[in-house]
């Protein structure tokens, strides 16, 4: 028998673990006094101890590694060591615009070798029934015409990367004004995790539509299958079964 799949993550617990929670953390409990004054250093351990254990534990419970998942938990933790050691302002700014920067470069760079990284990022067995895409390209004789198709996607998701870039950098570097190591710079850098919801994630998330829109449009136009026939099972939409009325006699 196969083993039950394993259920797709809260997006509420994950909003909780990776936001809300480091979000309140950081910004009422950075000042020393107070019962719930933590003072700037233990409020920032604390805060990135929630997403970082939470995402080592979605690595090791998965048991395979998500390249995105794992840039996450990179940025969070240089976000840790930076404000444990009082790095200038600067070195924030940089991390939060050179993260996406270096995915987008990346991914360009990728198309140069035999493991394009778009592929990794975008045709997921979570999202398509990859056996039966490749097999509808191979019927249609156009599995070439979808790898040159892929370099035009890549650009594309380059270009959203460029996009989270800019706006990350942007927004750190006019949030983060107090001397870091101090509560007040504590505090902004959970007003800057907020913030990133509104100011970064939505714009990035209407662009990248786009681009797997235009993914969606090849996939059904090369395959010559419907969008629905191409996505993974828990996906498709459930079809209505045909109830037959007996006949009279």
């Amino acid at each position: 028998m196969k083993e039950a799949e394993s259920k797709p993550e809260s997006p509420v617990i994950s909003l909780l673990v990776n936001i809300v929670i480091p979000v309140c953390i950081l910004t009422f409990m950075s000042k020393p006094d107070g019962m719930l004054g933590l003072g700037p250093v233990w409020a920032l351990i604390i805060a990135v101890a929630f997403p970082v254990t939470h995402g080592i534990k979605t690595v090791i419970t998965k048991k395979k590694a998500d390249v995105l998942a794992i840039i996450g938990l990179v940025s969070v933790l240089l976000t840790g060591v930076f404000g444990l050691k009082q790095l200038p302002k600067e070195w924030m700014i940089v991390k939060e615009a050179a993260i996406p920067l270096v995915i987008g470069l990346v991914i360009v760079i990728s198309l140069k070798t035999p493991f394009p990284l778009i592929k990794k990022l975008m045709l997921t067995d979570a999202i398509f029934d990859l056996e039966r895409l490749h097999q509808g390209l191979k019927d249609q004789n156009n599995e070439e015409r979808f790898e040159k198709r892929l370099v035009g996607l890549s650009w594309g998701f380059a270009g959203v990367m460029l996009l989270s870039s800019v706006l990350s950098g942007t927004l750190a570097a006019l949030v983060l004004k107090s001397p870091p190591g101090s509560p007040e710079y504590a505090a902004e850098l959970g007003k800057m995790t907020g913030l990133s919801n509104t100011v970064v994630l939505i714009p990035v998330m209407i662009a990248m539509l786009f681009v797997f829109n235009a993914l969606f449009n090849t996939l059904t136009k090369l395959t010559g299958l419907e969008l629905d026939d191409v996505l993974a099972a828990q996906h498709r939409k459930p079809k209505k079964e045909c109830i037959e009325e007996p006949t009279a006699e």
